[in-house]
């Protein structure tokens, strides 16, 4: 009695090649995450389009052709090791940064890198898939919509990354009986099944995020950008991840206004800096349209710390009275390298000791990332330092 075995792979070699690269991109763009999330190009697109993400751990594949150049037929001696360079292309060895020649270039070799091209919806999920609201609560009411999936069905047509391998060897197996020889051998297309989903909702509480942001003038262009880039992300991942919540835009100087979307992202301020009047005007609002009972309420603040020495203290007074009523209190003061000592404003801040208040310190493009996992995170997991 013989024993067949069938490589499964066989069938679907070009697919499984093809899942297998989108993984090796998926964990190139999770590897370089700290790099990608504050990349210009993608902060000052319109979150619709495809964009292209460059990816430096990772070069796309493909077919290098002999064209006579080589006078060897191709096969190695069997010892090489991987990371050994196999061979180089003569033509290739000019312009590999050796200094030499017109314009001077430099020593060092250029570094490549591969640009995949993914939505930005979709490189959002990628960077929240594990994060969340934090301390979300049961309220009186219930309106936000999370979607999940679950599979359901088992059908003929699918695609090969849904394929059911105990379903398919169960009918390769029936089919073969009928014909007298009950092995599992010959897959054909009638055999294959594949596993069918559906999307379901599940409703959560009610959840409204009130951000805010200092536009004053002490807020220079770098500030701006890396406050923008935290909300740009923040937004994002709000609207991929949840449907219903409510977003509340607050910018201010010496006072502070309840703006639009766009009025938040683009428009640009001067003047002095009141922190005081951006939380008063929060606890308005609050007051006015989220009641805690009903609502689980997040407020977040960036600035560059910069406040008038006597309105610190009026700070910590109504960040302890937004605690009262909120989940959380997220706080990120944006300082250079060269100004990484603290601000009165921070100083000010680390009296308190509520566990609900959360304050990050970025002096860098680099550290919205870890920032934006800290803020977000649900699980108590350590937050990654950026590189």
């Amino acid at each position: 009695m013989s024993v067949q075995r069938q490589d499964w792979s066989l069938h679907r070699k070009g697919s499984i090649d093809q899942q297998r690269h989108k993984e090796k991109v998926r964990e190139a763009i999770k590897k370089n995450l700290s790099d990608i999330v504050s990349e210009e190009n993608i902060i000052m697109s319109d979150g619709k389009k495809q964009i292209k993400v460059p990816i430096r751990s990772l070069e796309q594949y493909r077919f290098r052709y002999d064209t006579g150049r080589q006078t060897h037929s191709g096969q190695g001696s069997g010892k090489s090791k991987v990371g050994d360079v196999i061979a180089k292309d003569p033509s290739d060895q000019q312009g590999q940064g050796a200094g030499k020649g017109k314009g001077d270039a430099g020593e060092e070799p250029g570094e490549e890198y591969y640009e995949a091209e993914i939505s930005v919806d979709e490189l959002a999920a990628l960077i929240f898939e594990d994060l969340g609201l934090p301390n979300l609560e049961e309220k009186r009411k219930a309106e936000i919509e999370v979607e999940t999936v679950r599979f359901t069905d088992i059908r003929k047509k699918g695609p090969m990354g849904n394929l059911d391998k105990k379903h398919t060897i169960m009918e390769n197996l029936k089919r073969n009986a009928a014909q007298g020889d009950p092995s599992f051998h010959d897959i054909q297309s009638d055999d294959l099944r594949f596993k069918t989903w559906e999307t379901t909702v599940r409703h959560e509480s009610n959840a409204v995020v009130i951000a805010m942001m200092d536009v004053s003038g002490s807020m220079g262009d770098f500030e701006k950008y890396i406050a923008r880039s935290f909300y740009f992300w923040m937004v994002r991942f709000l609207r991929t991840k949840y449907t219903n919540v409510q977003i509340v835009f607050i910018s201010h100087h010496t006072e502070a206004k309840e703006v639009t979307e766009d009025e938040f992202f683009h428009r640009g301020e001067s003047g002095g800096t009141q922190v005081s009047s951006a939380y008063e005007l929060a606890l308005e609002i609050i007051k006015e349209r989220y009641t805690p009972a009903d609502w689980n309420i997040y407020p977040f603040h960036f600035s560059d710390g910069d406040n008038l020495p006597w309105d610190n203290d009026r700070c910590v007074q109504l960040v302890e009275e937004l605690m009262r009523q909120c989940n959380i209190f997220g706080y990120g003061e944006i300082r250079e390298a060269h100004y990484r000592s603290p601000s009165t404003l921070m100083s000010a801040f680390s009296k308190i000791t509520d566990k609900k208040f959360t304050a990050v310190t970025i002096g860098d493009r680099r550290e919205v990332y870890p920032a934006l996992r800290k803020f977000f995170s649900t699980r108590g997991e350590p937050v990654p330092e950026a590189p």
